[in-house]
C-alpha cells in the first residue's frame, strides 16, 4: 500500500518536473528572441533608415551565437531622429561660422602684405636717399 502510494506520487512529481522544465524552456526561448528583437525596436522607434536589415540581422544573431548583436545595437542606436547620423545644424552654423573667419582671416593677411610691401618700399627709398 505504502509503496503503490509512493510511487503515485512519485509519477505526479515526474510530471509536475516535466511541466515545469517545458515552461521554463518556452520562457527561455521567448527571452532570447525578445533580447534580439532590442536593436530591432530601437530601430522602429527612431525611425532608423535601415531598421529592416537591423531587424534580419538580429535573427541572423541568433545562429551566429550573438556574435554581431553588439555592433546591431550600436547602429541602432548610431541614428537619431532629430539629428540623422550626428551632423546637425549646429555643427554646419559652426562649420560656416568657422569658414566666415578663415575669410576674414584671409582678407587680414591680405591687407598685411601690402603694408609690409608699402613699409619695405619705403624703407628701400629712405635707404637709397641716405646713400
Amino acid at each position: 500500500m505504502v509503496e503503490k502510494l509512493l510511487a503515485e506520487n512519485i509519477r505526479a512529481f515526474d510530471y509536475a518536473v516535466l511541466g515545469l522544465l517545458i515552461v521554463i524552456s518556452i520562457t527561455l526561448i521567448y527571452a532570447v528572441i525578445y533580447i534580439h528583437d532590442i536593436p530591432y525596436e530601437i530601430a522602429k522607434k527612431r525611425n532608423h533608415p535601415h531598421q529592416d536589415a537591423i531587424h534580419t540581422a538580429g535573427w541572423v544573431s541568433l545562429f551566429l551565437l550573438h556574435t554581431i548583436w553588439p555592433f546591431l545595437w550600436i547602429w541602432a542606436t548610431l541614428y537619431k531622429p532629430e539629428r540623422g547620423w550626428g551632423i546637425s545644424n549646429d555643427v554646419k552654423q559652426f562649420a560656416s561660422n568657422e569658414l566666415i573667419a578663415i575669410n576674414e582671416m584671409k582678407e587680414e593677411i591680405v591687407d598685411l602684405k601690402s603694408k609690409v610691401e608699402t613699409l619695405e618700399a619705403e624703407l628701400n627709398s629712405v635707404k637709397k636717399g641716405e646713400v
